[in-house]
């Protein structure tokens, strides 16, 4: 499908792209070119479009526009001076023949140079890619991953499951069969086909220079500057490391800059409302859109961008008094049905798919609930027949509903001494184990025979634990990691204990004599004597308590889901058993379900001990990478890190763009006027580049305020963004040096400046390939390391 786009997108370049190297800016409001000055003065033709086609202007632009000796080709197109036609049905009055304006030859240039963009970006991501032949880095989880798509075997991940479909079918694919075990960075493909989704990876890298290419182009209508672009993203040594392995940055980066050129062709059919290109481009964008979603929750930040671009378009087609309020409604339902119902439903469908496949008992049950687990074929509730309501005498496990929060369990061995008092330990253990069986009794202990009587909300009951004979209890001694909570211990023998052996069932939402249900019914269990809460802490405790998990008592009775369990192995003959198919959980239950399991596998991602945790104020900076394979000087060593010559000068030009902003609007203020090629240059700073800093902005600042750890490689999508605004902002700068300089001198100033930046880029790729296409011997520190001088900070580690 998109090799369909791109193809969709030469040709539309072939139509639409009118001249080489003239700027133009493309806005809802106006669109303006200009020629290039010479000393020698150019005949130019100007067609001014009306509202109504004539056969005038059809003719006009068919004008040859320049006698000079090196005849240039250039058509230009001016707005109608009333901007309210734009967008609304007074655009329909023009002819679909006038909204393509004719092109000769030269136009081809634009095409010649994107087919080279691509080419380069093809090299330079497929160069080595097989090197080296072990796991590097995140390749260890994503790589295992795609294998587990592969043999249908459930698996947990904090991210939503594109991307790691993606590449299981790329290695299904290329005839990877799904045995790698992936167990460590280090270990060695040997015969196994990796490639595969090395290779998908590395072709869903490739796009991001075309497409990056593309955007500018459209943004500023000047190929320098998207030629500047394409030169910063193809020959950066961090975008070419992250596309060269089993990675989801990659995709995620791909279908971030495919939402941004499918938003900025779409904004160039303003003229086109309704049309087959503008339905297109649409939906297009809502396809990027779940994409980027479906890869990553940051794709969360594109989506924002886009909203923001949507909704300021929708306010000017608000103000357009010539577009009927019918009309109105028409662009806010496509907008709608585009950019959200389509979304929505291709993220649905995502997750339906992942569902679908991944049908087999796994590592990942235990990071998700009892009826979750019993449609997983392999688990032991799958098929199971169990009695639907708890009732006393019953024989359960508890399990906690917190991710990984394990089962209620207890165990022969004591607390050591000094911590809390010497009784029975109560942990909590991720595993099916005996040891987890507990004993339902009433309060006063007594056996009533015959039908069992059901356990309901607000009935007060002991757990016995069955290996044991001893009771939960609790007491006000405090808990061994949680100071602030009560210990929880195995109280009693023979199942006769004391009143703390006495607990409160409360049914999660529920009302007083609401039965307990078997997997659906979230339980609390409020002891009598203290008033705290049944919680499972997260913590590991020590050797001594076998490094399973605290159980306390918590005095906080906020409902949690640390405080929460629910009753999975149900065990009564007395009672009829139920299949445990009708207690399956919907589609809908499973994907809520599956989306809070992942937003709090990530808040839980927190710094290990002694784990180097990356700071967002070090990545504009380049100020330290990441090591993806090798750490002493005899291993093949490849480390990930921004080509330091282009990310310096991206963040000099994020600098400058606020400069020159800053410049322009102040001089508009105090009322300089601004002709022709200036105005257009400023309107594609101001529109173009801002929406590129928005862009930037929005996909770099939120890290701030996250909890989670970070990692360098999370700055990549923002580099995107800063990278296609060094690129308008170097090229409006060089293009408007005659502000100062005389001409003649401004313009060897304009081609100086491309190309110290060409040769400049260039020979520091030259300089560190090495990092992304791998090194060995002696490291950078060392006079004799290839790479030596090179580690011009000395937080760079290779």
């Amino acid at each position: 499908f998109h090799f369909f786009l791109l193809s969709h997108l030469l040709a539309e370049h072939h139509v639409h792209q009118s001249e080489h190297n003239p700027l133009t800016f493309t806005s809802g409001l106006m669109e303006v070119s200009y020629a290039e000055e010479s000393g020698t003065k150019r005949q130019s033709c100007t067609t001014v479009r009306s509202r109504k086609p004539s056969t005038d202007t059809e003719k006009s632009r068919e004008k040859v526009c320049s006698k000079t000796k090196a005849e240039t080709c250039r058509t230009t197109r001016v707005s109608s001076t009333n901007t309210q036609s734009f967008n609304g049905t007074s655009a329909k009055r023009f002819s679909k023949r006038e909204n393509q304006p004719r092109y000769s030859g030269c136009d081809y240039t634009p095409l010649c140079l994107l087919l080279s963009v691509a080419a380069l970006s093809l090299c330079t991501r497929f160069y080595r890619i097989t090197e080296p032949p072990h796991v590097c880095w995140d390749e260890t989880h994503f790589g295992k991953m795609g294998s587990y798509y592969i043999n249908r075997t459930f698996f947990f991940d904090v991210h939503p499951p594109l991307g790691k479909m993606l590449i299981g079918l790329a290695g299904y694919l290329s005839g990877y069969d799904g045995t790698f075990p992936f167990i460590k960075p280090g270990d060695k493909y040997e015969h196994h086909n990796y490639w595969g989704m090395r290779g998908f990876c590395a072709a869903l890298g490739s796009c991001l220079p075309p497409f990056a290419f593309l955007v500018v182009l459209e943004l500023s209508r000047s190929t320098p500057a998207a030629l500047i672009t394409a030169s910063l993203l193809i020959f950066d040594t961090g975008c070419i490391t992250l596309s060269q392995y089993i990675l989801l940055d990659p995709i995620l980066m791909y279908f971030i800059m495919g939402a941004v050129l499918s938003m900025v062709k779409f904004n160039r059919q303003r003229l086109r409302p309704f049309s087959w290109s503008w339905w297109l481009w649409l939906l297009l964008t809502g396809v990027n859109l779940s994409g980027s979603l479906g890869v990553k929750f940051v794709g969360l930040f594109i989506i924002l961008l886009v909203g923001i671009n949507t909704a300021w378009d929708l306010w000017r087609l608000l103000g357009d008094l010539q577009l009927s309020l019918v009309d109105f409604m028409k662009h806010l339902i496509a907008r709608i049905f585009g950019l959200i119902m389509v979304p929505l439903f291709l993220y649905t469908t995502i997750f339906a798919v992942h569902f679908v496949i991944l049908n087999r008992s796994g590592p990942g049950d235990g990071f998700f609930s009892s009826a979750f687990q019993s449609r997983l074929i392999g688990n032991n509730l799958h098929n199971a027949t169990m009695p639907e309501y708890l009732a006393y005498g019953s024989i359960i496990t508890v399990k906690n509903l917190r991710i990984a929060g394990g089962y209620l369990h207890s165990h022969w061995h004591l607390y050591p001494e000094g911590v809390g008092a010497h009784q029975q330990q109560v942990t909590a253990y991720l595993h099916k184990d005996y040891n987890n069986l507990w004993l339902v009794k009433r309060a006063d202990n007594d056996d009533h025979s015959g039908t069992p009587e059901l356990v309901r909300h607000g009935d007060i009951i002991r757990l016995e634990h069955k290996e044991t004979t001893r009771n939960l209890h609790s007491h006000l001694h405090e808990a061994p990691l949680t100071k602030k909570h009560l210990q929880v211990t195995g109280y009693g023998i023979n199942g006769t204990g004391d009143p703390n052996d006495l607990w409160q069932v409360e049914v999660c939402g529920g009302k007083k004599g609401d039965p307990v249900k078997v997997l659906r019914s979230k339980v609390r269990f409020l002891h009598r004597s203290t008033g705290c809460v049944l919680y499972s802490s997260g913590k590991t405790l020590p050797k001594w308590g076998w490094e399973q998990v605290e159980v306390t008592c918590s005095p906080y009775l906020k409902e949690t889901p640390n405080s929460q369990w629910n009753i999975e192995d149900h065990i009564n003959p007395k009672l009829p058993n139920i299949s445990l198919h009708v207690l399956k959980p919907s589609f809908l239950e499973i994907l809520l379900e599956s989306h809070i399991v992942m937003i709090r596998g990530n808040s839980g991602l927190k710094p290990k001990d002694n784990e180097v945790n990356s700071k967002p104020w070090h990545w504009p900076i380049n100020y330290q990478g990441l090591r993806f394979s090798g750490v002493n000087e005899t291993e093949y060593r490849v480390y990930l890190l921004g080509n330091p010559v282009i990310w310096w000068l991206n963040l000099f030009s994020l600098g400058l763009f606020v400069v020159m902003v800053s410049l322009c609007s102040l001089a508009l203020q105090r009322g300089a006027k601004l002709e022709g090629r200036r105005k257009a240059q400023f309107q594609v700073l101001m529109e173009g580049g801002g929406f590129l800093f928005l862009g930037w902005m929005l996909h770099y600042l939120p890290f701030y305020t996250m909890g989670r750890i970070l990692y360098y490689h999370h700055y990549f999508p923002a580099m995107l963004f800063s990278c296609m605004l060094t690129g308008i902002t170097l090229d409006t700068f060089l293009q408007n040096v005659d502000i100062l300089l005389s001409p003649s001198v401004s313009k060897r100033v304009l081609r100086g400046g491309q190309i110290v930046f060409l040769a400049g880029i260039l020979y520091s790729f030259y300089l560190f390939h090495p990092l992304s296409y791998g090194m060995s011997g002696p490291l950078a520190h060392d006079p004799t390391s290839s790479m030596a001088g090179l580690r011009w900070l000395e937080s760079w580690e290779f």
